[in-house]
Formats: C-alpha cells, sequence, structure tokens
C-alpha cells in the first residue's frame, strides 16, 4: 500500500525533489503557507476532505495540500466554489500573520480564485447582481498552440459591475479565510510544527490537530511527537515557485 500511496503521490502532486536545498527560513514560511491551506479547508462545511498536506518540493510547487473528493463530483454549487476560493487564500493569510511578509508562492493561488470568481459571475450565473446571464463567451479551437478567444458583449457599464462582483466575492472569502485563521492560530501552528519534523502529514494527523490533540507519529516511523507539539488550546495548493 505505501507504494500505491507514493505513486498516486507522484502522479498527482508531481515527483519529489528531495534534492533540492531550502534554507529554514523558507521552509517555515512553506509550512505556514500550507497550513494555511490545509486548516481553511478542515473549519469549512463544503470543501474536498484534506487527504495530506507536504513542504516536500514537488514538480514547481514548494510544498502542496491535497485534497481529495469523496465521491464523483459532476457539479458544483456555489457555496463550494466559495469555500474553494477562500481555501485558496488560507496559504497567503498565514505567510502575513505568522511570517510578517508575503511571497511569491501565493500568485498561482491568486490566479485560481480570480479566475473562478470571474466564472461565477460571467458564466455560471451566480451573482445575485447579474444575474443568470452568459457576459463572455468562448469561441473557436485551440490547436497549433492558439489559446481560445473570448468575444465579450458587454457595455462599460456593465463591465464596471462584473469587476465590482468579482472584487467583492474575492474580498469576501479572502475575510473569512483571515477569519478562520486567526481565531485558530493554535492550530496552524501545531500544524506547521508537525510540517516542520516529519514534512509530510497525513489525514489522521491532520484530525489530531484539528481536535486538539498531540498528532500521532508517522505510520511509517516510529519517531516521537513534533517538539512542543502540546495539545492545541482549541486544531489546495502549493506555494509556488518564482518562475
Amino acid at each position: 500500500m505505501q507504494d500505491f500511496e507514493k505513486a498516486k503521490d507522484k502522479i498527482m502532486m508531481g515527483a519529489e525533489r528531495k534534492s533540492m536545498v531550502m534554507s529554514e527560513e523558507e521552509r517555515r514560511n512553506t509550512a505556514f503557507h500550507e497550513s494555511g491551506h490545509a486548516i481553511v479547508a478542515k473549519l469549512l462545511p463544503k470543501t474536498d476532505p484534506v487527504h495530506k498536506v507536504t513542504i516536500i518540493p514537488r514538480g514547481r510547487a514548494l510544498g502542496v495540500t491535497m485534497q481529495l473528493p469523496e465521491q464523483d463530483r459532476y457539479a458544483y454549487d456555489r457555496e463550494y466554489l466559495l469555500n474553494r476560493i477562500a481555501v485558496l487564500f488560507g496559504g497567503r493569510i498565514a505567510e502575513e500573520i505568522f511570517m510578517s511578509q508575503m511571497t511569491t508562492g501565493a500568485s498561482n493561488d491568486f490566479e485560481r480564485a480570480t479566475q473562478m470568481a470571474r466564472d461565477m459571475v460571467t458564466r455560471y450565473g451566480m451573482s445575485d447582481v447579474l444575474g443568470p446571464m452568459v457576459y463572455a463567451e468562448n469561441e473557436g479551437e485551440v490547436f497549433l498552440g492558439r489559446s481560445i478567444t473570448k468575444t465579450v458583449n458587454m457595455s462599460e457599464e456593465t463591465m464596471r459591475k462584473v469587476d465590482a462582483e468579482i472584487r467583492r466575492i474575492i474580498d469576501e472569502q479572502y475575510a473569512l479565510a483571515r477569519r478562520l485563521i486567526e481565531e485558530n492560530r493554535d492550530k496552524v501552528e501545531a500544524m506547521t510544527r508537525a510540517l516542520l519534523d516529519w514534512e509530510t502529514i497525513d489525514s489522521d494527523q491532520i484530525d489530531d490537530i484539528v481536535a486538539g490533540r498531540p498528532p500521532r507519529p508517522p505510520k511509517s516511523s516510529g519517531s516521537a511527537p513534533p517538539a512542543g507539539g502540546k495539545p492545541a488550546a482549541g486544531g489546495i495548493e502549493g506555494a509556488a515557485q518564482p518562475a
């Protein structure tokens, strides 16, 4: 089963880059970043379960928070997409709160969150202000390296409304993610300690941390709990490497 798990991780998250040397500050920042994603995902009601969190670089990512759905999904509702946007913001918010800095690691998170909010407004009819209408249409096929182009049939006033709705969605989900992290600082710190000690933690260890228990040792190791890993008082998307 360990071989199957390693194969699945390699396919879904990319090959490990254990030869990549990271400074201690970068490791701490990555650990806080991934902990921010994971804690927000665990605390929101309609998100995919957090399966694994790692700060071992994979592909272009310095760390990865892997979420796996419990069943096949064929359509996504509004609450799920909003929660997904909040989870994407968790990494940068944790960097700001615990490391007092901003890094390029959140660039892909922001890109995905912005595109998701834009699609909700312009394609999925999930805006109460703009209603059930498509505001941009794709045309043409992708071939020979050409991208799909979008025909925008909107007045300047409507475009301003679209931009305002996208900004509202992003601001509300950013504020939600920040509140969750600030209210659960102890859980973020406990998960960060576990990641710095073990580099990868699984769903059982994540559940321990969220429940306020010391995380159990990794299954493949009999190592002791992380230093300072005392019970917490109360408990995606990797940090990207700059281009």
